[in-house]
């Protein structure tokens, strides 16, 4: 039995990028600064991760219309690794592909669309009716 689950927030770090297939598929690329503050010998240390993250369908087309980089969100979803041949080597890249993306409220007292917390698929649907769109090839 294998378990692939991942739940990570952060902040963008580049404005979202919307591509589609030739089948006429939206995919957004998305990229994530997450940061972790621990102390170590009685100082605080902050430890920042980057994460690219990859989201279909709907939620693909939401997140490239309200958000941009600085920008807060949760992604859910789960671990996907690529791999392929360059130059006789192989290559490999570890990216989040997410079912679902919440965003986060912005600091300000915006109170948009792009800031009101919710989730990428729109208040109109529910968690799995936005998993079904994004993942629907």
């Amino acid at each position: 039995m294998s378990l692939n689950s991942v739940n990570i927030m952060g902040n963008l770090t580049r404005d979202p990028e919307l591509r589609y297939t030739p089948n006429g598929k939206a995919v957004c690329n998305l990229s994530i600064a997450n940061n972790r503050v621990y102390t170590k010998n009685g100082e605080k240390v902050s430890e920042v991760s980057y994460f690219d993250v990859e989201v279909w369908g709907v939620i693909a087309e939401n997140c490239s219309k309200y958000l941009s980089k600085g920008n807060g969100i949760i992604a859910e979803g789960r671990l996907r690794q690529d791999r392929w041949e360059k130059e006789g080597k192989t290559q490999s890249r570890v990216r989040i592909a997410a079912n679902n993306i919440h965003f986060m409220p912005k600091k300000s007292n915006d109170q948009t669309a792009k800031s009101s917390g919710q989730n990428a698929a729109g208040s109109d649907f529910d968690s799995k009716e936005a998993e079904a769109i994004a993942w629907d090839e």
